[in-house]
């Protein structure tokens, strides 16, 4: 079988998107991690613990339309994971204690550090989210939000 591949000198090349600027991604994450605005690292990300604010009280940049979703409490999860399954086990090795030592090690400590670590991953995804221009970041991009159904639409 033979493939043969024709050139034409009269193609067009299509318009490419407008070249916006590149955001340091590892700037805006740490941003993010760090409850600061990705765009002037002055105003705040969050409003709440986990809920962020509509935009920056600071510069204006709008924070509403990001799509963190299961992201940071999946990474969440892996980290903590990775980090307390080793411990009890070198501790279950060396040491043997009891099972009430264990509950009471390893259970707050585990509480602790997935409270303490879910919102900084979760504003690092939004800042790696506005640093790619995903989403709603992309000043360009048509709206990707689902459209809300009118009334008379709804299926009861």
């Amino acid at each position: 079988m033979t493939v043969r591949y024709e050139l034409h000198d009269k193609l067009e090349t299509p318009e490419t998107a407008s070249e916006k600027p590149r955001r340091n991604v590892l700037q805006a994450m740490l941003r993010g991690a760090g409850n600061r605005c990705m765009n002037c690292g002055k105003g705040k990300v969050f409003d709440g613990f986990l809920q962020p604010h509509y935009a920056c009280s600071v510069c204006g940049e709008e924070f509403h339309h990001h799509r963190a979703d299961d992201a940071p409490p999946y990474f969440t999860i892996t980290i903590v994971g990775h980090i307390i399954v080793p411990g009890l086990l070198a501790v279950e090795v060396l040491w043997h204690p009891a099972l009430w030592i264990h509950m009471s090690l390893w259970v707050p400590l585990t509480l602790i550090l997935s409270l303490s670590l879910l919102r900084p991953i979760k504003g690092a995804l939004i800042g790696l989210q506005w640093a790619l221009y995903m989403h709603g970041f992309d000043p360009d991009a048509e709206d990707d939000t689902p459209p809300i159904p009118v009334p008379s639409e709804r299926v009861t």
